[in-house]
């Protein structure tokens, strides 16, 4: 049986509707797709910048929150030196880095800030290179490279070695409160070691207090060797760099050096005059080295033996037997005079014609 020819012209006229359809639908599904992969784009690049160690940057306090921020000279020279990290961006690797910029900026991943403090300090040349307090830039919120700040806005991934020190601390608690019950070699050789990480840390904050003392006074210059060994932030590179910064600020006036120089001549001979003897120095280390050997020699075993011969029966009659048998012939009369004594004192309130 033989179809109509109307009802087939229909049906390919609805498959081709629903095609065209299909292909509209499949076209606006695809381009929010292609939305989301460049905001994915945009974020991986930001997220790759902020990790990487060539783009300098610093912490400061902005709305009383800490942020990361950067220069933006430092960006652009960054962009120039690595030019690799456009690749990232796939379809927008073209765009210039003033461009890059605003676009992070647009996408919230970057806030331009400016520096809290503009006017100069008293002795300073110029305004700090990296303030530590910053405000929300409330002009213009563009990139620019003139004296322009710009702090991340989104959360750092914490790398795995992080995440592991976050399970290691607890750990590391426990075992410093256990530390009564170590095996004595344990105890000393934990002792040794943190002693002498003590000691090199205060011996290189006394020698670094002392050269900069020495070439302020004797030079005029502020020489800090070990410039960020008492930083707050910094990466491991920085902390133990050695040789100093370079001093920006005005030499100081010979009237302050000559009045430090007598001040650090007074503290010294006052130390010479009031320093303990050879006596007292043998006190003093006899005593921490009884300290030190009451922490060290103590254990668990000693402590559960103390505890039980406190908790023995103890026998009064014998313990005072012992007692006067142990004290001497005028102890033992004077120790009878006082009952004798006591008695006496007792008859007297007790019976009514002795108080007469």
């Amino acid at each position: 049986m033989k179809k109509p020819v109307g009802a087939e012209k229909k049906r390919v006229k609805r498959s081709s509707g629903s095609a065209s359809t299909s292909v509209r639908d499949s076209g606006s599904d695809a381009q929010p797709k292609k939305q989301a992969v460049k905001k994915d784009t945009f974020q991986l690049f930001a997220e790759k910048v902020r990790d990487h160690k060539g783009l300098e940057s610093r912490w400061a306090v902005m709305e009383q929150a800490r942020v990361e921020y950067f220069r933006g000279k430092d960006f652009v020279s960054f962009m120039k030196n690595n030019p690799d990290f456009k690749e990232i961006l796939e379809e927008d690797k073209d765009l210039d880095t003033d461009d890059i910029a605003n676009v992070l900026l647009g996408k919230n991943l970057l806030v331009r800030c400016d520096r809290v403090t503009k006017t100069l300090r008293p002795g300073k040349k110029k305004l700090s290179t990296w303030p530590a307090h910053l405000e929300i830039f409330r002009d213009d919120q563009s990139f620019s490279e003139n004296d322009a700040f710009f702090a991340w806005t989104f959360e750092k991934r914490h790398p795995l070695w992080q995440t592991l020190l976050s399970f290691f601390w607890p750990v590391l608690t426990l075992a410093i409160c256990l530390f009564p019950v170590y095996p004595h070699r344990c105890k000393l050789i934990v002792l040794y070691s943190c002693a002498g990480i003590l000691l090199m840390i205060l011996s290189l904050l006394f020698v670094r207090a002392v050269a900069f003392g020495a070439m302020w006074i004797l030079l005029g210059k502020r020489v800090w060797f070990f410039p960020n060994i008492l930083a707050e932030e910094a990466t491991l590179k920085e902390l133990f760099r050695f040789w100093p910064k370079k001093d920006e600020e005005e030499p100081p006036k010979w009237t302050s050096r000559l009045f430090y120089t007598v001040v650090a001549i007074v503290v010294v001979m006052l130390l010479r005059r009031h320093a303990p003897d050879e006596a007292a120095r043998a006190r003093y280390q006899r005593r921490m080295s009884n300290i030190i050997d009451d922490v060290l020699e103590w254990s668990p075993k000693l402590a559960l033996s103390g505890l039980m011969e406190n908790q023995q029966p103890v026998n009064i009659t014998d313990t005072a037997n012992n007692s006067s048998d142990a004290a001497g012939p005028d102890q033992t009369e004077g120790a009878d005079l006082d009952e004798t004594q006591g008695e006496e004192e007792a008859d007297r309130w007790t019976d009514p014609d002795l108080e007469k």
